[in-house]
C-alpha cells in the first residue's frame, strides 16, 4: 500500500539549534539533483523585490519569505515535526502506535513542492514555498516535477497493493504514480452530508485522520 498525503502551508517554526538539512540523505536520493535545483531557485527568489508575487504570499508572510533566505543552514527536524496543517493534524504522526509509526515509514509518503517525496522521518527545514509559485529561472514547479515523480511514486507503490492518493487535485498536478490508475483511489468529503456544509479545514482533518485509522487498522 501506498499512502501520498500533501504538505502543508503551515509549519512550525525550526528549533533554536540543531543540524541543517542533508540533501544527500533524504529519502528517494534520485531527486536530490532537482531538489538542488529548486532550493537554489526558492533562496534566490526569496531574496528578490518581487519575492512576494513570485511566491504568492502577503507581506505579512515577510518573515517567512526571509527565512527561506537561510534554507541550508536553518536547523532541520522530521517532516512529521514541521507540517502542521489540519490533514497533518488529522494524521497525528506523533500519536501513531509504534506498529502504526512503522508502517507511515514504509508506506506513506509527503509529495512536496520544494522535495517532491518525503519520509515522515526525513528531516527538513521550515519553508514557504506553494506549488503554483514561480521561481527564477524555473517559473510554474508543476512541470517540473512531473518530469520525474510519476516514475518515483510507481516505484514507492511496487507491484501491488492500493494507492491512496489524499491530495488536492492542485498537488495531484505534480504528479500520479505511471501506469497505476487502476489501483489508485482518491477520498472526497462530502462536505454537505450531515444536513451543512463541512468547512474546508474539517474535511482535510478527516482525510488525515483517515489515514491515521489505516495505518493503525495495519489493512
Amino acid at each position: 500500500m501506498l499512502i501520498i498525503v500533501p504538505p502543508s502551508e503551515s509549519k512550525r517554526p525550526p528549533p533554536g539549534t540543531g543540524r541543517p538539512v542533508d540533501l544527500e540523505g533524504l529519502s528517494f536520493p534520485e531527486l536530490t539533483t532537482m531538489r538542488t535545483r529548486i532550493v537554489d531557485a526558492l533562496v534566490s527568489t526569496s531574496a528578490r523585490p518581487d519575492a512576494f508575487w513570485r511566491l504568492q504570499v502577503r507581506p505579512s508572510n515577510a518573515a517567512e519569505v526571509a527565512r527561506n533566505t537561510r534554507l541550508l543552514e536553518l536547523p532541520a527536524r522530521p517532516a512529521s515535526e514541521v507540517y502542521s496543517g489540519p490533514l497533518h493534524e488529522g494524521l497525528d504522526a506523533g500519536g501513531l502506535s509504534r506498529g502504526a509509526r512503522q508502517r507511515a515509514e514504509q508506506s506513506l509518503v509527503v509529495a512536496s513542492a520544494l522535495w517532491g517525496l518525503l519520509r515522515l522521518s526525513d528531516r527538513i527545514p521550515s519553508y514557504r514555498l506553494h506549488v503554483c509559485s514561480r521561481l527564477v529561472g524555473m517559473d510554474r514547479l508543476e512541470p517540473t516535477w512531473r518530469k520525474v515523480l510519476p516514475r518515483v511514486l510507481a516505484a514507492a507503490a511496487g507491484p501491488d497493493g492500493l494507492v491512496l492518493d489524499l491530495r488536492s487535485p492542485t498537488y495531484q498536478a505534480i504528479g500520479m504514480p505511471v501506469g497505476l490508475g487502476d489501483r489508485t483511489v482518491t477520498l472526497r468529503v462530502d462536505q454537505r452530508s450531515v444536513g451543512h456544509r463541512i468547512g474546508d479545514v474539517v474535511a482535510k482533518r478527516i482525510r488525515g485522520h483517515a489515514a491515521h485509522l489505516l495505518l493503525e487498522s495495519a489493512a
